[in-house]
């Protein structure tokens, strides 16, 4: 959205459009109201991103009509976060071109974008019952132009199979660290990076877990530095973190 306003304003200024012309174009609504949601067509120019569909707890049909709101304003990419199976395959009848992460449950309409940040995110499980979690957050990062690598199953229960990673670690520009239980990975890894790293408890664990609380709460009281903590499963709000600080001082420049 940004790059668009800029190639307005530059062809307003090289006079291959008229000002009246320009100024209509900026008149259109910044959202759309479709009853059941008020569509943000803005948020790309305030936020350098475009509004994402929260997919729990809407239809099929409600999540069809905002994608097609969106399409109708040229968005792109559209991006869906906690979407079943079954509903991707009711808005797949309609949008063709929604391309389903079942893991992640996650869904992408539109073309990922080159890598063009600063560096690359690293994304770690402690264990393989977090990857659906990391996923969410590795996709999110990479729908934004983030380079993603990706090391999984590497928690404190076995801290040998993270040592072969460390020069990864070393050379990550952010790094995702996304554990249940105790949540002690994110505190290993703050310990040997130089870079942000971004603590995404998940709700795997017994029942003293309490549901990602433990881990929460371990990560919030993380002795290393440089350690941020999100909410329990949220692997989008991680990987939209990590985007933004991969592209520090970058968009700006735009």
């Amino acid at each position: 959205m940004k790059n668009e306003i800029r190639q307005l304003l530059e062809k307003v200024l090289s006079k291959e459009i008229a000002i009246e012309e320009a100024e209509l174009i900026l008149k259109k609504a910044p959202f759309e109201d479709l009853g059941y949601a008020k569509v943000d067509f803005h948020r790309a120019l305030r936020q350098g991103e475009p509004e994402v569909i929260y997919g729990a707890g809407k239809t099929a049909e409600q999540m069809i009509g905002i994608i097609s709101a969106m399409k109708e304003r040229d968005v792109e990419p559209i991006l869906i976060t906690r979407i079943s199976k079954e509903k991707a395959e009711a808005v797949a009848q309609v949008h063709k071109d929604l391309c389903y992460h079942a893991d992640a449950q996650i869904g992408i309409i539109g073309k990922v974008p080159k890598p063009d940040g600063v560096g690359t995110i690293l994304v770690c499980t402690g264990g393989t019952s977090d990857i659906p979690v990391a996923e969410e957050a590795a996709l999110t990062a990479e729908i934004y132009g983030n380079q993603v690598t990706r090391i999984y199953d590497v928690g404190v229960a076995g801290l040998h199979r993270l040592l072969p990673h460390v020069e990864e670690i070393m050379k990550a520009s952010v790094i995702i660290a996304i554990a249940g239980m105790e949540g002690a990975l994110a505190s290993v890894v703050g310990g040997l990076a130089d870079c942000p790293v971004i603590a995404v408890p998940t709700s795997v664990g017994y029942g003293a877990a309490f549901e990602g609380l433990a881990a929460l709460l371990s990560m919030m009281n993380s002795c290393a530095s440089g350690v941020s903590v999100v909410n329990i499963d949220n692997g989008f709000g991680a990987g939209y973190m990590a985007n933004m600080i991969n592209h520090t001082g970058i968009r700006g420049r735009e």
